[in-house]
């Protein structure tokens, strides 16, 4: 599922300078960078590593998709 589908999603040029389609951003990804956003300001001095970061955000964002099924 994406967070933000559109039918005309518009085309993008690549890295490599090809034309690619952008079709949004899956919701999933949304889910766990809105998690992160509240671990990082929760735990700037924490010390928490990168890696612990990121594995959390997606844990929360797969509780977040599983809730929705609800």
């Amino acid at each position: 599922m994406k967070a933000f589908p559109s039918k005309n999603a518009p085309y993008y040029i690549n890295e490599d300078g090809a034309s690619a389609h952008q079709s949004g951003m899956d919701l999933r990804d949304y889910f766990a960078a809105k998690a992160m956003q509240g671990i990082v300001d929760s735990s700037v001095d924490a010390g928490l590593e990168t890696t612990q970061i990121a594995d959390s955000a997606y844990r929360i964002a797969d509780a977040m998709i599983k809730a929705r099924k609800k």
